[in-house]
Formats: structure tokens, C-alpha cells, sequence
């Protein structure tokens, strides 16, 4: 049976980049296992699950499933699980991405083995793509650098963090996505004049934002041969 990774923010997941890709694969049969940096559950972006931001049928389906779903009420600590045991390494995005997945040491080699190694394929969401900016591959090089990626793009952000760069709830942003991962090589392009942006190199998925999440499903699917139908 084919089988995949999730590594989840406990700081803060969007919900949709997280629940999608999980039915998605989970309903083409595919076995799934949830890790955290800790092994505590994730928790969630309150924003991803407010109707007035995500609209009222997207805020129930998503906040049921992270309520219900007991992969993601029990997970693993991602320092015990190896990376080359699964066909795929899945990285939901989410702010809180930034304070705690895209600077596991464990996460970055779980990406590295499944992008850098024989087998595997990463699917990275969002925010979770700064990760690439962190993740170096076996011959000490930015694991990103020349290929090509897509992934939350300044523009966005712009409209998010105030002129100190500080979060609704806050927090201060550390870095802009982009920014890192354009800086550590990579050939970057968010495609913002369209619906959703999903980029696939070799064994690297990389997808833009929520919107991106079920087409970013799919691709991965397709990248692992897997019919969804």
C-alpha cells in the first residue's frame, strides 16, 4: 500500500492545506501517518476555520476534521519516524510553520531524503515551502537551489503583517517565505494572475496557498501513480 508522511505544525496549521491533501490521499487509499515536532497534536489557525475568512461550509468541513480525525488527535514525534519508510513526505502549510516544522532539524531531513534520496516525493504547502530555504541537500548545497517552486508569495503577505511585520494575533513574523527561498536558489514563481499555482520538480511538489491544496493533492497523487478515482 502506498503510504505518507504528514508533518504538522503544533504552532499553527491552515486548515484546508492540511485537511485536503489528508482526505484526498486518504480517500485514494492511501495510508496515512501524522507527525509533529514534539509528537503533541497540531494545533490550528483559528483564521482557517472562520466563516467570515474561509467562508461557512469550507470553516465546518476543515474544524471537523481536525476534531475528529485521529491521525491528527494522536501523532508521532517526527524524530521517530524515518522519512524513507514512506512514498511521500507532506508538509501543510500555515504560519506557524515558521516557528517550529520549517526549523525541526528533523523535518528538513525528512524532506531531504524524500526529494534527495532514491525514492520519495515532498509535497510543501504555503508556508511550510520556507522550509526549502532551510534544508540543505547531501552534498552540503540549498536542496532548492535552481529548481523550480511555487509557494506564499510577498504580495500576499503585504496584506497580512502590519509595517512591523507582526501577525494579526501578534506575533512577529521571523522571515517572508519568498524572500528566503528565492535567496537559497530557487527559480520562484507564485503565477499570481492565476485561480491556483502548483509546481512540480522532480520530486518536489510545491503548492502556493489554500486554494492550491486540492490541485496540489492531485499532482501528488499523479506523481506517486496512484489513480484518485
Amino acid at each position: 500500500m502506498t503510504n505518507a508522511l504528514f508533518i504538522v505544525s503544533e504552532s499553527g496549521y491552515w486548515g484546508e492545506e492540511c485537511t485536503a491533501p489528508l482526505t484526498a490521499l486518504t480517500d485514494a487509499g492511501v495510508d496515512v501517518t501524522v507527525a509533529t515536532p514534539t509528537g503533541s497534536p497540531p494545533s490550528i489557525d483559528e483564521r482557517s476555520v472562520d466563516p467570515e475568512n474561509v467562508g461557512e461550509e469550507t470553516a465546518e468541513r476543515v474544524r471537523e476534521i481536525h476534531e475528529t480525525d485521529d491521525r491528527l488527535a494522536d501523532p508521532v514525534p517526527v524524530a521517530d519516524v524515518d522519512a524513507a519508510d514512506y512514498d511521500a513526505v507532506v508538509f501543510p502549510g500555515g504560519h506557524g510553520t515558521e516557528w517550529d516544522v520549517n526549523q525541526d532539524s528533523h523535518a528538513r531531513a525528512a524532506l531531504r531524503t524524500a526529494v534527495d534520496g532514491d525514492d520519495g516525493t515532498a509535497l510543501v504547502v504555503c508556508h511550510a515551502v520556507g522550509i526549502l530555504a532551510y534544508t540543505r541537500d547531501a552534498d552540503g548545497g540549498f536542496l532548492v537551489d535552481g529548481r523550480d517552486v511555487t509557494g506564499f508569495p510577498n504580495e500576499w503577505e503585504e496584506g497580512i503583517v502590519d509595517d512591523r511585520d507582526r501577525l494579526p494575533d501578534g506575533r512577529k513574523l521571523p522571515y517572508w517565505v519568498e524572500d528566503e527561498v528565492v535567496a537559497a536558489g530557487a527559480d520562484w514563481d507564485a503565477e499570481l494572475d492565476a485561480d491556483t499555482s502548483v509546481t512540480v520538480d522532480g520530486d518536489l511538489v510545491t503548492a502556493r496557498g489554500p486554494e492550491s491544496s486540492a490541485a496540489a493533492a492531485d499532482a501528488l497523487l499523479d506523481e506517486l501513480g496512484v489513480d484518485d478515482d
